[in-house]
């Protein structure tokens, strides 16, 4: 019989567990309302399912059926693969820098108050400051990709956009391609300017025309205040060729908050999980507890508002200017882009990504599983 210090090192805790003691008691939107629904019923009886049995050593087990809430730390694996797939075949060979814009603390409670609006306010002054600086410093048009994140390791609100961009762009005429320096893009006092002029315009006319609802003399005040910090607009180092941007790209774009993987301890109170303490310019790993409620909390608070879009292609990545990215790959020598791999069925397709059947039966090794009975869903 396993000790009880193995047992407690075997369990699992999930982030479902939490939301189900302590999300119901808090003010929910009806997004965040539905998401802890979703997350707390993923994979379980609640969704019904089927079970599954090995016809060769009679090996049974139930299969629960996934919420695929995109807010759900269990259903974006397999999106998130496939998705990768596709940019892959769309990148530019090359090095690829990563450039990030953060909103300021004092525009946290206008993004709070209206999180529609203000993030694609956010989206629409970052993709403009890239494409404008972009024409006028490389006498280039340039593409990316931006991927919205609201969150800190702390799950605190952190609204900010990380963008993809190739080291490079196709010159107005259309004649070649402008390659930069692996070491440097854009200059970012200029992006730090250029963005935070714009952000504010773009919200100080939100607030006149009555689109972002609010005192106007106390939004302007936090308005001036947020012109007199410096901004946070920095570049990470460059990512060398399309597989690393894939792979970065891919740990980000359908992640939400907080992984399951990342809870240590819960007790049905409190709950401990590991985050990265980035002070004093150095990454090391830290624990922090908080009751289950005040975590619950800082979840839902990075629920998106129905049908917000959080992964955007600008400029020679959007969908219209497939042309105009096929030029570039002709001016820099790439073949031209391949379509993903068509599947027969997800079964195929998680074996040839992960390189398991997900059916191969756990207990013989040699029977491939089949659905002998559905599960249905619990009414409730």
């Amino acid at each position: 019989m396993a000790s009880p210090a193995v047992a407690e090192k075997r369990r699992r805790y999930e982030v479902a567990d939490v939301l189900r003691d302590h999300a119901h008691g808090q003010r929910l939107s009806s997004q965040q309302a539905r998401a802890v629904r979703d997350i707390v019923a993923c994979r379980t009886e609640r969704l019904g399912g089927h079970r599954e049995v090995c016809p060769d050593c009679g090996f049974s087990r139930g299969r629960y059926n996934s919420c695929r809430n995109r807010h759900c730390p269990k259903c974006q694996i397999l999106k998130q693969e496939l998705w990768a797939e596709d940019q892959e075949a769309l990148l530019l060979p090359g090095a690829y820098f990563q450039i990030v814009f953060t909103v300021p603390a004092e525009l946290h409670p206008l993004f709070r108050r209206a999180p529609g609006l203000c993030l694609n306010l956010l989206f629409d002054a970052v993709s403009e400051t890239l494409t404008e600086v972009g024409r006028r410093k490389l006498k280039a048009s340039i593409g990316f990709t931006a991927v919205l994140h609201t969150w800190n390791q702390k799950l605190g609100f952190h609204p900010h956009i990380h963008c993809i961009v190739p080291a490079g762009g196709l010159a107005l005429d259309r004649s070649r391609w402008i390659q930069t320096s692996k070491k440097f893009f854009l200059p970012i006092k200029v992006l730090r300017r250029v963005f935070c002029g714009k952000l504010l315009s773009k919200m100080e006319r939100a607030l006149r025309t009555g689109d972002l609802a609010g005192s106007i003399p106390q939004c302007v005040d936090l308005l001036k205040r947020a012109a007199k910090k410096t901004w946070k607009v920095y570049a990470k180092p460059p990512l060398a060729g399309p597989r690393h941007v894939v792979r970065y790209l891919s740990r980000y774009v359908h992640r939400i908050a907080i992984a399951s993987s990342r809870i240590v301890a819960y007790d049905g109170t409190r709950v401990t999980f590991r985050y990265k303490d980035r002070t004093g310019g150095t990454s090391k790993a830290a624990v922090l507890t908080l009751d289950g409620s005040t975590f619950a909390r800082r979840f839902l608070q990075h629920v998106l508002p129905a049908r917000f879009v959080r992964i955007r292609h600008y400029g020679l990545l959007a969908v219209r200017r497939r042309k105009d990215l096929a030029l570039c790959r002709s001016l820099v020598g790439a073949p031209p882009a391949s379509a993903r791999t068509k599947d027969k069925n997800w079964v195929a397709t998680f074996e040839r990504i992960f390189g398991a059947n997900p059916l191969l039966c756990p207990a013989c090794k040699r029977g491939i599983l089949e659905i002998r009975q559905v599960i249905p869903p619990l009414r409730t």
